[in-house]
């Protein structure tokens, strides 16, 4: 088993960024594997962009890795994007974990920049296709219906020979998708029981095209909270998720203690999940990072007893 956990910010509660500094310095310091940021364009709630907060955190950081959860394909222009990532892959010195996704359809982003929802799939698969070849080869000719290129190239490129390219969405496109491009696939908001059934149905569908993703390289993730089901920060927060993604919130979130968060992490180990990327719930910046001082006073160790990693052989 290779079991590990990372943390997850969507929305920015720090009222200084000192204090966002702090909270990655802390989790840099504490044994957590990784930060990952949500992708989101539009909003009138304060929200960090995604790339820029990569490349910011291959600055300030030395053994943390991070990756984007995840960015929405159909937003951007796909040679910034591969461009960026390889950027920010040198300068880290291969510490960048790129997650990509279709994006959520209820997001703002779409009728705001004037984007026709159900070319997501379509625009997304076009440009994986267009990332993951401009990482690998010098020269790239494409022809698809919504981008076309012609001697395209980026240079340097990424750092890791093989730059993890994770996939997100649980639907029969999703699946295909993780199949013919993915080094990983990463959950959104399925219960346990579900990300099994997805976990099993990419292992199907890339072996059918003679592909591999290995085991440890298979994400979820879930809100948590040291507390009360009762504070009323709870409430809020799956409100906002709901209101945010079209899902219920009602056992999602792992509210107690962390006996409560690492029975919802072996839940997941059951099924095939190996990392982890645990959302912190504040009312604001102080909460979160007394939050994630928690998880990493309390839970990690547990992980890493439960779980221990293997030796790397020499």
């Amino acid at each position: 088993m290779s079991v590990a956990i990372g943390v997850g910010l969507t929305e920015f509660p720090f009222a200084r960024t000192g204090d966002y500094w702090r909270w990655v310095d802390l989790c840099e310091a504490g044994g957590i594997d990784s930060i990952w940021q949500t992708d989101r364009l539009v909003s009138t709630q304060p929200i960090l962009e995604c790339m820029a907060v990569m490349a910011a955190l291959a600055g300030r950081t030395r053994r943390l890795r991070f990756g984007m959860n995840v960015v929405s394909l159909a937003l951007r222009d796909p040679i910034l994007l591969a461009k960026q990532c390889a950027t920010i892959d040198v300068l880290s010195e291969g510490r960048l974990l790129p997650a990509f996704g279709i994006g959520s359809p209820l997001g703002p982003e779409w009728q705001a920049l004037n984007i026709d929802t159900r070319t997501r799939g379509k625009r997304t698969d076009e440009a994986l296709e267009i990332i993951s070849r401009l990482w690998r080869e010098d020269s790239v000719d494409y022809a698809g219906t919504h981008y076309r290129l012609e001697g395209a190239s980026i240079s340097p490129k990424p750092v890791q020979p093989d730059l993890p390219m994770w996939i997100g969405g649980s639907s029969e496109a999703a699946i295909r998708r993780t199949a013919r491009y993915g080094t990983g696939w990463q959950a959104g908001g399925e219960m346990p029981a579900d990300a099994g059934k997805v976990v099993a149905a990419i292992k199907q569908a890339t072996a059918e095209a003679g592909r591999s993703i290995d085991d440890d390289h298979y994400g979820a993730g879930f809100p948590f909270y040291f507390g009360s089901a009762d504070d009323k920060i709870v409430a809020v927060a799956m409100a906002a998720y709901t209101r945010r993604t079209g899902r219920k919130s009602e056992g999602y979130f792992a509210v107690g203690d962390e006996h409560t968060i690492i029975d919802r992490v072996a839940e997941y180990v059951g099924v095939g999940v190996e990392k982890f990327i645990l959302r912190p719930i504040g009312r604001d910046g102080e909460a979160v990072i007394d939050q994630t001082r928690r998880l990493i006073d309390k839970v990690i160790p547990m992980v890493e007893t439960r779980w221990p990693k293997k030796a790397k052989a020499h």
